[in-house]
This record gives C-alpha cells, sequence and structure tokens, in this order.
C-alpha cells in the first residue's frame, strides 16, 4: 500500500535516484533536488510503498500564489491513482498556506499529465514554446483557482 506523507532527509537518496528515470534529459541534478528541497516557502512530499520512495511531488507558495514545482511517479506506478493523491496534497498544503491560485508548466506531449490536472480542476492559459531543452518541447501553462 502506497502512502503519502512530507519528505524526508532520508528521501533524499532515492529521489536522486528516480528523477533521471522519470524525467531523464530533464532531470534535475542531486545539487538541484537538495537545494530546493531546502529552499523556502517549498513543501515536498514523497509516495512511499513500503520503504522506497515511488513517487515525489513539490510546491512553492508564496502570499496568494502557489506555484507546482514537480510531480514525478514510477512509471510501474503510474495509472493508479497516486499521481492525483500527490496533487492533491499540494492542493490541500497550497490552501494551508492561503494561497488563492496555483499555476503549473507541463510539457505539451505529456497528454496523460494535462488530463490529470484538467480533471483536477486547472485550465490552460497558454503555451511557452521551447521551454522544455533539449527536445524544444512547449510548456503548457495552467492555473486552478483554490476555494
Amino acid at each position: 500500500m502506497t502512502t503519502i506523507r512530507p519528505v524526508e532527509a532520508a528521501d533524499i537518496e532515492q529521489i536522486v535516484l528516480l528523477e533521471p528515470q522519470i524525467f531523464e534529459s530533464d532531470a534535475w541534478s542531486e545539487s538541484m533536488i537538495r537545494d530546493e528541497l531546502s529552499a523556502d516557502h517549498r513543501s515536498y512530499f514523497v509516495a512511499v510503498d513500503g520503504n522506497s520512495v515511488v513517487g515525489y511531488a513539490g510546491l512553492l507558495a508564496v502570499g496568494a500564489e502557489g506555484d507546482v514545482q514537480t510531480i514525478a511517479l514510477s512509471e510501474q506506478y503510474r495509472g493508479k491513482g497516486i499521481g492525483r493523491e500527490l496533487l492533491n496534497t499540494l492542493i490541500d498544503a497550497a490552501r494551508q498556506r492561503q494561497a488563492r491560485q496555483l499555476f503549473l508548466e507541463v510539457r505539451a506531449d505529456n497528454a496523460n499529465a494535462i488530463a490529470l490536472y484538467q480533471s483536477s480542476g486547472f485550465e490552460i492559459l497558454g503555451e511557452r514554446p521551447g521551454y522544455y531543452q533539449p527536445g524544444n518541447v512547449a510548456a503548457i501553462v495552467m492555473r486552478r483557482n483554490i476555494d
């Protein structure tokens, strides 16, 4: 059974190993991950199966706005509702931080993620051509109001 909980220092090593498996050429380096997890105004969560981190998600929230920094899930755990649980956890964290809107960018070629976000109340605001490099893939910018 998979559980969602706040990230702990002991999780970092597993997150660093998962990042390139999930994001390939878009992966953050270990130093970027460590810096992000310790930065101000962040809330990070992991999805854990037994002792293994199988996914993670992060939020940046300052004032009335929040931004989904990342949602990552091992391929074998996709399609089981865990990504939605991670997203809902971020939405709840943004609400607790009194954010009124939540933004995100998603690769234009990630139809499953776009569908998840739309079914969770996010609307498409626009596109940023060539945002993801290498690969020159556009980012779809999305927003959700938080009630």
